[in-house]
């Protein structure tokens, strides 16, 4: 009898003990959700903002010298203006657009590029330079058509793929002729800029209904941020057509109506 009541004297004083301990943990616990919290949300503000600061300083340096006083506002005002150069920058590279697109631009262009293609070193770098910025630009609105999934680096396991467009030429010809294929980009994680081009056979690509943007996020969070998956619309669509109920503006036939039906 005096061991269970020696054995509840110490347990009522571990209780005692360990109240402040575990409101201290819950207190820190709470503290530092708080602090990744408030991580989350000013992390890409400041990251964002930092980067696109620089980005305006950085094209301030290289246009702020070329521009007139009489048109510089800094000379006018007692403090410094930034963003200045930036307006110029793309009024100048809208103008160089305007004028290479009449036949006198395009004439001086030409001569301009006969010339660099004559220096040995300059026009590797020139030619290179032009094909990228053609490239980016003519398809920065199309670079990739869908986000699709492949069996990599071996059966079994999968990775995320941008589809880019159909294989054709002679990678088609030499490969498959008969089978449809896709030219696809295996981006790296969390680093999506770097990747493979593969060329696999379409009937190999699971594409995905997400978008886009909604792929290239997945990719660099490495897989933390996912996507919400409308299974819902499917789901109803499968039990329409399990009851196999008519929709309408489906251009399915009609159930005709028994012609008792009325009595």
């Amino acid at each position: 009898m005096a061991k269970h009541k020696k054995e509840s004297e110490n347990l009522i004083d571990l209780k005692s003990i360990t109240k402040p301990q575990v409101a201290r943990v819950r207190f820190r616990t709470r503290l530092r959700n708080y602090f990744l919290t408030g991580l989350v949300i000013a992390a890409p503000v400041s990251i964002t903002i930092y980067l696109t600061w620089s980005f305006v300083n950085l094209v301030d340096t290289w246009f702020k010298p070329f521009i007139p006083a009489a048109y510089n506002p800094e000379n006018y005002l007692p403090f410094s203006l930034p963003g200045v150069g930036l307006i110029f920058a793309f009024i100048f590279i809208t103008m160089l657009g305007a004028l290479t697109a009449n036949l006198f631009g395009r004439t001086i262009i030409s001569y301009g590029e006969m010339m660099l293609n004559r220096m040995p070193v300059v026009r590797n770098l020139y030619s290179a330079l032009k094909q990228i910025f053609e490239t980016v630009v003519s398809q920065s609105q199309s670079s990739f058509r869908d986000v699709g999934v492949i069996e990599y680096p071996r059966k079994g396991l999968y990775a995320i793929v941008f589809v880019s467009t159909n294989t054709e030429g002679e990678i088609k010809g030499r490969l498959s002729e008969k089978e449809d294929m896709l030219s696809v980009f295996l981006p790296t994680t969390p680093n999506p800029t770097s990747g493979f081009l593969l060329f696999v056979p379409k009937k190999d690509v699971t594409i995905l209904e997400m978008s886009v943007e909604e792929g290239a996020k997945l990719v660099i969070s490495a897989g933390l941020v996912t996507p919400e998956y409308q299974s819902n619309a499917k789901q109803l669509l499968d039990n329409a057509k399990a009851s196999g109920r008519p929709k309408s503006g489906a251009g399915g036939k009609k159930t005709r109506r028994p012609a008792n039906a009325n009595n």
